[in-house]
């Protein structure tokens, strides 16, 4: 039965992923987080960075990921093909069509009227990450991090890869720094513990 959820559910996001793959996280999180449960918003939110941070795709990455950790390598086979036919079948069968069609008023108005939708699901996931890393974060952090990418991207015009890849390098910075400090006050606690 688990299989069939992650095939439907998958499936439901590459039929409905506009536009490649940053406009399929919305939908792989109403999939994965909200409706099946598959992966809690600390796991995606960990799981997305991970996709970011590597090369190619990341709804496929997602998908593997998903897949794998709820029914291991035949889940992430199932997810992953479940989310890459339906554009692959659409794009061989509607190759010349499209291509005929490509300048017309007709696509041009759908490219346009989508745009707007997928712009609102962005930011609203956004909002939703925003929120999270306020509550569970240190919150002059957040502000600072938020302040450093909105300048990076928009003034600076810093590729987004590399502004992943500073973030990702600093957060494990800090993780082993928080890791090494908790270590040192166990050993010294346990240390107390044997001397009394």
């Amino acid at each position: 039965m688990e299989y069939w959820k992650l095939f439907v559910g998958f499936l439901r996001i590459g039929l409905l992923g506009y536009g490649g793959g940053p406009t399929m996280i919305p939908l792989v999180h109403a999939e994965a987080v909200k409706k099946y449960g598959w992966v809690t918003d600390d796991e995606f939110t960990d799981v997305l960075a991970l996709g970011n941070a590597l090369p190619g795709p990341i709804a496929t990455k997602m998908a593997g990921y998903i897949g794998y950790k709820v029914k291991g390598a035949l889940g992430a086979t199932i997810a992953i093909t479940a989310m890459v036919v339906p554009s692959l079948a659409a794009m061989i069968l509607l190759l010349g069509f499209i291509y005929n069609l490509k300048n017309t008023g007709i696509v041009n108005g759908i490219t346009q009227g989508i745009q707007p939708v997928i712009g609102v699901m962005m930011a609203v996931l956004a909002y939703e990450f925003f929120k999270k890393a306020w509550g569970s974060w240190v919150k002059s952090k957040t502000v600072i991090w938020t302040v450093i990418a909105i300048a990076a991207l928009m003034l600076l015009n810093l590729n987004p890869g590399l502004l992943i890849g500073i973030a990702l390098a600093y957060a494990f910075i800090e993780a082993t720094a928080i890791s090494r400090k908790r270590k040192k006050q166990k050993h010294v606690d346990s240390d107390r513990g044997f001397s009394a």
